[in-house]
Parts: structure tokens; sequence; C-alpha cells
């Protein structure tokens, strides 16, 4: 039996931007003193001088860019303790949380309730593969082999008497909307009976999975709480959530999750990362 989650928005948040893009902007401040140039060139400009209304008007190219000098021309393991270290020590600036500590603690409970009930739980998510690997199998039990993501390409290399892998800037995967879909049949092979997501991105995703005649289901994180997350949906840039809810108002197997009322928590007690 498999289930299959979306990341961001559906097992942590996604607000005010991907803390992916976080983590991107971060590094490449960090990197800026081993490139002069970038202060006179976009999109690097705008990420020194904190030009995000630039940034979020740029095309997925400008993206793209900041992803490919910050994610390849590193081995995998040394981009994902770089993450690692991130994700565990780095704090959110709202709520003063590590990355790790700002998943949902009742998505958590669901993760474990399918997996002590015969469930194979994936992550399929627009995120990348490697981030992502670097911490979730801590964060929700979910290994690395489990997640599915966009992702980069490799290189294979020798160094000395190693043989190590190389992450290079060509991307091979978006993982988002039909693509999910295809890379579920693609990696898992087999058509999961649930499917969750929050978005329109997870839209495709959960009309494949629920489209079978055996019991299947998808369920939706609704965005309502702006006291303790955010209340978001149809309008927002970020995790725009408008067909795939209209949908669920109409099938029986589709579910809303209200985070506002049906929550009793959103990230439960900080953990002590290290």
């Amino acid at each position: 039996r498999i289930a299959v989650f979306d990341n961001d928005g559906t097992l942590w948040s996604e607000q005010p931007m991907y803390f992916q893009l976080v983590f991107t902007l971060e590094q490449i401040k960090g990197l800026a003193s081993k490139h002069p140039e970038w202060k006179d060139k976009t999109p690097f400009k705008w990420v020194l001088e904190d030009d995000v209304e630039s940034l979020m008007k740029a095309d997925h190219h400008a993206l793209l860019e900041l992803l490919q000098a910050t994610h390849s021309g590193l081995t995998v393991e040394a981009f994902q303790q770089i993450v690692h270290s991130w994700v565990t020590k780095s704090k959110h600036q709202r709520f003063d949380r590590s990355y790790i500590d700002m998943t949902y603690q009742p998505m958590k409970e669901l993760l474990n309730y399918l997996k002590d009930n015969g469930f194979s739980n994936y992550i399929v998510s627009g995120g990348g593969s490697d981030f992502m690997r670097a911490w979730t199998e801590q964060a929700y039990g979910i290994p690395a082999e489990n997640v599915i993501g966009s992702s980069f390409g490799y290189d294979v290399v020798k160094m000395g008497a190693d043989t190590v892998i190389v992450k290079n800037g060509e991307l091979v995967s978006n993982n988002d909307k039909q693509v999910k879909v295809e890379n579920i049949q693609r990696i898992i092979g087999k058509k999961p009976i649930l499917a969750v997501g929050n978005s329109d991105g997870d839209h495709a995703m959960m009309q494949w999975s629920t489209s079978q005649n055996i019991p299947s289901m998808a369920m939706i994180v609704h965005h309502t709480d702006k006291e303790r997350e955010w209340q978001y949906d149809r309008d927002s840039s970020i995790g725009r959530l408008d067909k795939a809810m209209d949908e669920a108002k109409q099938k029986d197997n589709w579910h809303l999750i209200d985070m506002k009322n049906d929550w009793c928590t959103i990230y439960g007690e900080a953990s002590a990362s290290k």
C-alpha cells in the first residue's frame, strides 16, 4: 500500500518563501566573497542587495542560475552535510525555530500511523531530491530511497582510489504537476492509494491516485490558520490552491484538512536538533 506526500506546505511550512530557496539565498551570500562579479550580475545582484521583489518577479531561469551556483560542483555527501547543518541549526525568522522543527506534528503522526498499518510512505515533491534526502529520515522517518524530487544531473568521478558522485548543473527533472505522476510510475512503479498535497502542483498526483477501482483517497492541507501558521489558498504565489480545492469539494474521497479547526497543534514541541 503506497502513500505519497508532497513536502512544501504539506509536511512542513513554505512561507514566506520555499525553505530551499531561503537556503539558496543564504548560500549565495556566503559564497559572494569568492565571486566579486556577482555584485553587478543579476540575479546574484538582487540576492546580495536583498532585492526580494525583483527576485520573486524573475522567471524560473533566474532561480535555476542560483541553484546551479549553490547545488552543483559538490559531491552528494558534501552537499547533504551542508544542507543537514543548515536545516537543523538555522532558524526561521518568524518562529525562531530550526527549519527541521517547522515540520507539522499532525502529519508526522499520520506518517507513523500509516507505517504501522502496512503503508510505504514516499515524498513526491518539487523540492530537490538531494536537499530533502539530507534530513527526511530524521524528520519524518522517510528514508532517502523513498524521496522523489526535482533533480540535477550527476558526474561519476574518480578521486584517487575512490569513485564519487558529483552534482552538476543540468536540470534533469522539475518534479511538479504531471511530472510527479510520471516519476511515481517511473520510480515506484505502482499507483498510490493515498495522495496528500496542499496545492494545484499536487492536483495531477491526487487525480491519478484516486482514479482506480479500489478504495483510494486524496487529502489536502488547507492553510487556514494565520495566527499559528499562515492563511492562503487561491491568490497565493506560493502553494496556490485553486482547482484542487474545487475538486475536493465535489468528491467524497477527497478531503480538505482545515489547519485552524482540525489541528490541535501545528509544530509540536521543538526538538533538540544537532
